[in-house]
């Protein structure tokens, strides 16, 4: 009995995957951009919420987790943001203040009103003003991590606050990675909007405040934008092996793939109560007695460069 219902959750969970894999194709799968042999993203999108079985499903979100893919003329864009889920306890919806950031950039790149090489003011700054002069305030907390291909550069620009980030892998090895941002341990930098009555009392970083880079990238990188939910589940050198199997790689399908391959890693991780997960890793450095993984949302957008 319990095999069976372990068989028909990882059926349940690898049919989300598929499902999300199907809908974001059409993103992913520029045609007019293929033919012209303009630079370019390849992408592909999975994730999975922590309680999967008590959450709708949105569009753009894995729980409390938020990410968008978008092209303009002179660049493409995808980024993922995740949702500090204490604010549940206040009777705020976490996933509501990632899902706005994502939305906001999304539309920002799609109507060109945004710079490529200034991804923290022009996506990550002009998205959080957005919500704070809604008619109807957004309440709650978010990591993000933005990145943008510039074609007529071939030049990747970066932003990540938080503890969201990016990893860059060329050749079988990692180029390129973000550093996470934290005030303390299991403490992320993050972008807020407090209730009057909490204002002072929340932490609240700016867009400024995000680490922010810029490189040549070059055909056939590959490019993983995670939440924190990847990597204090996944050790990196199980995120490289992946992550190399895809070098060159410019079928989405194939990429899907990947991309599912590393949600499920994740999840199955976060619920092994015996991993010494690099959570428990850092706890531990931090005095903390930890075993096991940290069971949290999920969100893998994975992509390659194609010039």
């Amino acid at each position: 009995m319990v095999i069976m219902q372990s068989l028909v959750w990882s059926g349940r969970l690898l049919s989300r995957a598929l499902w999300n894999g199907i809908c974001n194709y059409s993103n992913c799968a520029d045609q007019s951009l293929s033919r012209k042999r303009e630079p370019h993203l390849v992408s592909a999108v999975c994730g999975f919420p922590k309680d999967y079985a008590n959450t709708r499903l949105k569009k753009g979100q894995f729980g409390d987790d938020a990410w968008f893919s978008a092209k303009y003329k002179s660049a493409d864009a995808i980024g993922v943001a995740d949702g500090v889920g204490g604010w549940r306890h206040y009777g705020i919806d976490p996933g509501e203040f990632s899902s706005f950031l994502m939305s906001a950039c999304e539309r920002l790149v799609m109507s060109g009103r945004f710079v490529p090489t200034a991804p923290a003011s022009t996506l990550l700054g002009r998205s959080y003003e957005e919500l704070r002069e809604s008619k109807h305030p957004i309440l709650g907390s978010s990591t993000a991590c933005v990145i943008v291909l510039n074609r007529e550069s071939c030049s990747v620009h970066t932003a990540n606050i938080g503890d969201s980030g990016f990893v860059i892998v060329r050749g079988g090895r990692v180029v390129h990675r973000s550093e996470e941002q934290i005030h303390y341990f299991n403490t992320p930098f993050q972008l807020s909007l407090a209730p009057p009555q909490h204002s002072g009392l929340v932490l609240s970083d700016r867009p400024e405040a995000a680490d922010t880079s810029e490189f040549q990238v070059e055909d056939g990188d590959v490019i993983l934008v995670a939440t924190d939910g990847v990597f204090d589940n996944v050790p990196p050198s199980l995120l490289l092996v992946e992550l190399a199997k895809v070098q060159g790689e410019k079928d989405p399908f194939r990429l899907q793939g990947t991309a599912n391959t590393i949600a499920l890693m994740a999840r199955s991780l976060a619920f092994d109560a015996h991993f010494l997960s690099p959570f428990a890793r850092r706890a531990r450095e931090n005095g903390i007695d930890a075993t096991g993984g940290k069971p949290d949302d999920i969100t893998v957008l994975l992509a390659t460069v194609a010039l």
